[in-house]
């Protein structure tokens, strides 16, 4: 019986079937000259700038691309492949070169996040996992820092894995909230796995468990001194009043850290539990705050001088609510030598190997240019040779501490205008260099000869 989970044995499979269709066809014509492939986003939406994510999943996958014996078996079942495809396949490995900018950065639209250099089946069977994993974590990621963002210095806490999109969904989303500044997160397997503080105390059916809302209260607080006591399950004030009563019973004794409101109007409730909490002296107890929150949300409240010190964001964060995907392509740019690009209205791409480079003035990001890969313009170049020959570079080992440090750079260096959460005026600038534009015109030239002949 095969896993219902997708893991290092069984990745190999997790792939649209048409890449080993088109496979087999260049295993059969003798196809296998080096190809580039470009993953990048065609168009922003949304967003003022993306937070480049995924990057580490992706080279786990390429150097851990295996065929198993159980997974030809299956192949086989299908009839569409020959016994001496199949045969190749037990020996496929993935030995190409993969160029990205660093997770963590920001980036923007029809700039190459990934670029794969690898012989033409390599490079095409890659692409479903491929495009996965760095849509789906660069679009969290991209989500995520916009609520951290409006937060301010208040801890934003990942409360968003109940109502994801499958358990990769929820476990790849801590990875790209740490990336992008969220402080900590429910989801325990996630802390496990990427070393973020995990956070949780109670819910409201704990609450309803107890004859008395005030012996749940007390027998929490028992076993968690220092817990977040959740007040909103009856009578969001008396639940609060219930807290100040205790704390007088219990006096030096009474350590809980804060309370959470997950209802009602936040910022009233906020306002009237914070002068509750002070008029009994318990200045120190913070307040947190949840229920259908996003940036948006956050901002008002912020704005609207909610005394909120943390907020705990679930389905919106997690789903993506406003933009729930990435425009993503990972397109074919070149081939045995020769620029290759995609004409169809809408859909162009860019050919050829290609940098990014950076501008900078006075410390802050002006402008992004887009060149050849071999043009050395002004600015810092962005995508850096992150694997080899199918084996990671020094700069394919960064850390997720790494990316988070590049995150936190790169957004300090951003115009101030991009960090708004309505479109900002004028969006960032991104160019192309005459050399990219020339290749451009080349290649439009030549498929217009080869398309149309005299």
């Amino acid at each position: 019986m095969p896993t219902t989970w997708v893991n290092d044995d069984n990745a190999a499979l997790f792939t649209d079937l048409y890449e080993l269709t088109m496979l087999q066809a260049y295993f059969r014509e003798g196809m296998d000259e080096e190809a580039v492939f470009d993953l990048f986003v065609r168009r922003m939406k949304r967003r003022n700038f993306l937070l480049a994510c995924g990057l580490d999943t992706v080279l786990h996958y390429l150097e851990t691309l295996r065929f198993t014996p159980e997974a030809l078996d299956y192949l086989g079942t299908l009839g569409l492949f020959g016994d001496d495809f199949l045969e190749y396949l037990a020996g496929f490995r993935f030995t190409g070169d993969v160029y990205a900018v660093r997770e963590g950065t920001p980036v923007f639209a029809n700039e190459p996040l990934l670029e794969v250099v690898a012989p033409i089946g390599q490079a095409q069977l890659i692409e479903t996992f491929v495009l996965n994993q760095i849509t789906f974590q660069t679009g969290a990621a991209s989500k995520a820092v916009r609520v951290v963002r409006a937060a301010g210095d208040r801890a934003v806490v990942d409360f968003g894995m109940r109502r994801m999109h499958g358990g990769d969904a929820a476990l790849k989303a801590v990875r790209a909230y740490h990336v992008a500044g969220v402080k900590a997160t429910s989801n325990v397997l996630g802390g496990h796995v990427f070393g973020m503080p995990v956070t949780g105390t109670m819910a409201h059916s704990y609450v309803e468990a107890h004859d008395h809302e005030t012996d749940a209260f007390r027998a929490f607080a028992e076993l968690y001194p220092e817990t977040t006591l959740l007040v909103d399950t009856y009578d969001t004030l008396e639940g609060v009043r219930k807290v100040v009563r205790m704390a007088r019973e219990m006096g030096e004794a009474f350590r809980v850290r804060a309370i959470r409101l997950d209802s009602g109007d936040l910022a009233a409730l906020a306002r009237e539990a914070r002068k509750i909490l002070d008029d009994a002296g318990l200045e120190r107890v913070r307040i947190f705050a949840s229920s259908s929150l996003d940036e948006y949300a956050v901002a008002e409240l912020l704005a609207k001088g909610a005394p909120i010190d943390g907020f705990g964001v679930g389905t919106r964060m997690g789903t993506m609510a406003d933009q729930p995907y990435l425009d993503t392509a990972y397109k074919l740019a070149g081939y045995a030598g020769r620029p290759r690009m995609k004409l169809a209205a809408g859909k162009v791409n860019l050919p050829g190997r290609k940098q990014v480079f950076r501008c900078f003035e006075d410390g802050r990001a002006v402008r992004d240019v887009i060149a050849r890969a071999d043009e050395d313009l002004d600015g810092t170049p962005l995508l850096e040779c992150v694997m080899r020959g199918g084996v990671r570079t020094e700069a394919g080992r960064r850390t997720l501490a790494d990316a988070r440090a590049q995150a936190e750079a790169g957004l300090v260096a951003l115009p101030e205008r991009l960090h708004a959460l309505d479109a900002a005026e004028p969006p960032y600038p991104v160019d192309l260099s005459e050399g990219l534009r020339r290749r451009i015109e080349e290649v439009r030239q030549a498929l217009a000869a080869e398309t149309h002949p005299a």
